[in-house]
């Protein structure tokens, strides 16, 4: 049996096309059928006062794609210069494959994939502007 399963802790928040869902009181498991169905879990989001540094005000608007904010090619191509941009800054190997990983996924159409390649460098930003503002 297919689709998407998602495993929900006790009141936990999830957002599906467009529409707010929260579980009950205690844990449970979903099957999401609907291929091509928006899913974001509200506890992984960046709210749009914490996207404050490059990497989670990309990581903002893929989610922005995931909620059905934003679509289309406009936001594809601002969402790719941004990695491309980012690309200049995160020289190491390891960053390089993330946002590479991010850039395949986007020209695939995965917006999911490219936002859980991005939010792995979240921790080495802020390690980056922390050292800067030493």
């Amino acid at each position: 049996m297919a689709g998407l399963v998602l495993k929900l802790t006790p009141n936990e928040r999830l957002l599906i096309n467009g529409a707010v869902l929260e579980n009950g009181e205690q844990r449970s498991k979903i099957r999401i059928m609907t291929p091509n169905a928006r899913i974001l879990r509200l506890k992984d989001a960046i709210h749009p006062e914490e996207a404050t540094t490059p990497v989670t005000r990309l990581c903002y608007h893929i989610q922005l794609i995931l909620s059905g904010d934003r679509e289309g090619a406009v936001a594809k191509k601002e969402i790719l210069d941004g990695i491309e941009t980012l690309s200049r800054i995160f020289t190491d190997p390891d960053s390089k494959g993330y946002l590479d990983s991010a850039s395949s996924a986007m020209i695939d159409q995965n917006p999911y994939r490219a936002l859980k390649a991005l939010r792995s460098l979240v921790p080495r930003e802020l390690r980056l502007l922390q050292a800067s503002a030493d």
